[in-house]
């Protein structure tokens, strides 16, 4: 066990995490050069195309050193805060992490989050100065940063660069120096803490652990403490760049089983797995449940795949733990889901993979966040997902919204836009503090549905993307809220209602009617676009019908011969208009979402 070495990666979004790994991997010899690609570890499409990791990966390297042979596992972790859930199960696998700072960037918002986690778990820490081979690397001053922030000396950072390969071999020479061996009693019951799952079709549910004690052999019995199912363990092993079988897995080591479980509900990532003959008491304390912060419903296109769509999203959710569902019903759409996602950004992943992997065609509700109602009789609370289950106004009390804590780090440039942005989000500035001379942290207390659509699209524009963004709730606050109804020819489309604050809710019910107006396609009658408070139209707008010209024939004459015409036709058009049904592309659904 003295030879192991447990590490993860984490750093901000586009410092270079899966490029210096690719180059960990090539320098240990764990990927041939045949095999070598960029984002080696990222194995979706998606990932490629986008150039950011979505999913944690990990892998095992062998190393020799002085003369002795060390294994090394390795996670890479995603950099966005969307998946910052992913990078905290990681962490709880791990004894120590490479924090990789951009030397061309400095220190962002999503490295002093993920640090933070790192130092929860009481992870040995080695900074590592990536991208030195920039022309813009500033080595100097972001050595200060980071000396700043962590309290090492300037000997402890490394210098490296994942293209060029430098400093690769002094990082696994950190690695096995400064990262301590698994603690862990080999002779003690078996128990291991699960921190990932993934699909395969052909053999069920392949669960990843990390042991903490005892060992496990081939073919034993295993137990799953929270589901209390019992399974073979028909092959055990550890996780090269395919899974490699072993006989015996032990403490310290992170490994897969593979038990032929089928169904996505009896693996619970954060679950302890323990032997059948000689069963540990306690459960692993793995990491706390997964915190949504951004609610929409998926509905299917067609109503018929309703029970794919279901299958569809309980495979992917064994693949991203931080997705969760519930079944919902619309009068627009149909069935379909109430889905719970970490931000913006991971609900279009959600939508883009449930395309591509199951071939599912989706279409998703405007996003909102959860609510509380308080009603007047008994000071009953309600939980509001979704704000066509809102009551009768007249029975309410008080509604609160969640509210967040949020931290951006910019440059000092462009602090006076920043607060504006926040101010007009409804924010209120907390603190500022400045970690050098020209960059900035600022605290805000935000609501969270102000943040849902698109702020961090807007601050990214302000700050000519230099402005980084990092959140966390801090609980409900009273709020002025109010329904907004948008109705088509006088019914109610409740995927596009939405509980906004009583200040923006005229402006707001202008713009999406305007919005609207462009996107629906012209239909044989006129079409009534309409933003509504209860019972009072706040705003209107009218796609005017296609039409024929009847009076085309009409040359000369009495004008009453063109009238008679012209009235036939509106007769038409209003019995046409009883029967019609207006049709809302999805596109609109979508392009409510970027109103300006």
């Amino acid at each position: 066990m003295k030879n192991i070495r447990n590490f993860c990666i984490i750093a901000h979004i586009d410092h270079g995490k899966s490029t210096l790994a690719d180059r960990l991997l090539q320098t240990t010899g764990t990927i041939s050069d045949r095999e070598m690609q960029n984002q080696a570890l990222d194995d979706m499409d998606l990932e490629r195309e986008r150039g950011i990791t979505i999913k944690s990966h990990a892998i095992q390297m062998n190393y020799k050193q002085d003369g002795e042979d060390y294994v090394l596992n390795l996670i890479d972790t995603p950099g966005h805060v969307d998946f910052s859930y992913e990078v905290s199960r990681s962490i709880a696998a791990c004894e120590g992490a490479l924090l990789i700072v951009d030397a061309s960037q400095g220190i962002e918002a999503q490295t002093i989050s993920n640090l933070y986690l790192a130092l929860e778990h009481d992870l040995e820490i080695i900074p590592i100065l990536n991208k030195m081979d920039l022309p813009g690397a500033m080595p100097e001053e972001v050595s200060d940063q980071i000396i700043e922030l962590i309290g090492c000396s300037q000997d402890d950072i490394i210098p490296a660069s994942g293209k060029t390969g430098l400093g690769v071999e002094d990082i696994l020479k950190a690695v096995v120096s400064r990262v301590p061996a698994p603690k862990g009693d080999i002779n003690a019951p078996f128990q291991a803490m699960v921190f990932d799952s993934v699909f395969n079709s052909y053999r069920g549910i392949i669960a990843y652990y990390r042991v903490l004690n005892g060992k496990l052999n081939k073919g034993e019995k295993v137990k799953f403490i929270n589901t209390e199912k019992e399974y073979f363990a028909d092959e055990i092993g550890n996780l090269k760049l395919d899974l490699d079988p072993k006989k015996q897995v032990s403490a310290g080591d992170v490994g897969y089983i593979i038990s032929g479980i089928k169904e996505a509900k009896e693996v619970k990532v954060g679950d302890t797995i323990t032997t059948v003959n000689n069963p540990t008491t306690e459960a692993v304390q793995g990491f706390e449940d997964v915190k949504p912060m951004v609610f929409a419903g998926i509905y299917p296109v067609d109503t018929d795949e309703y029970e794919e769509l279901r299958d569809a999203m309980e495979r992917l959710q064994l693949n991203d733990a931080s997705l969760v569902f519930a079944p919902e019903s619309s009068a627009a759409l149909g069935f379909g889901f109430r889905c719970g996602f970490l931000g913006m950004l991971h609900m279009e992943i959600i939508q883009e993979r449930l395309e591509r992997e199951f071939d599912m065609t989706v279409i998703t509700t405007v996003p909102n966040v959860s609510y509380k109602a308080y009603l007047k009789k008994d000071n009953e609370l309600l939980e509001l997902n979704n704000p066509s289950d809102l009551p009768d106004p007249s029975k309410i009390d008080y509604i609160e919204e969640p509210f967040i804590k949020a931290q951006i780090i910019t440059k000092s440039d462009y602090v006076g836009a920043i607060m504006n942005l926040c101010i007009e989000k409804r924010g209120m500035l907390t603190n500022q503090v400045y970690l050098t001379s020209d960059r900035v942290e600022l605290s805000f207390e935000v609501p969270m549905a102000e943040i849902v659509f698109d702020f961090y699209d807007k601050l990214k524009s302000i700050s000519k993307g230099y402005a980084s963004f990092d959140y966390f709730p801090i609980g409900y606050k009273q709020s002025k809220l109010i329904k907004l109804d948008i109705l088509l020819n006088g019914d109610s489309v409740d995927a596009l209602s939405a509980l906004v604050h009583q200040d923006n809710a005229y402006d707001l019910g202008k713009r999406i009617c305007a919005k609207l107006k462009e996107l629906i396609p012209r239909q044989q009658f006129d079409i009534a676009i309409q933003a509504a408070i209860g019972a009072k139209i706040i705003s209107r707008e009218t796609v005017k019908a296609v039409r024929k010209d009847v009076t085309a024939k009409c040359y000369g004459g009495d004008i009453s011969r063109k009238r008679k015409l012209l009235e036939k036709q509106k007769k038409g058009k209003k019995r046409m208009r009883q029967v019609g049904n207006v049709e809302v592309p999805q596109s609109a659904f979508m392009a409510v979402l970027k109103l300006d």
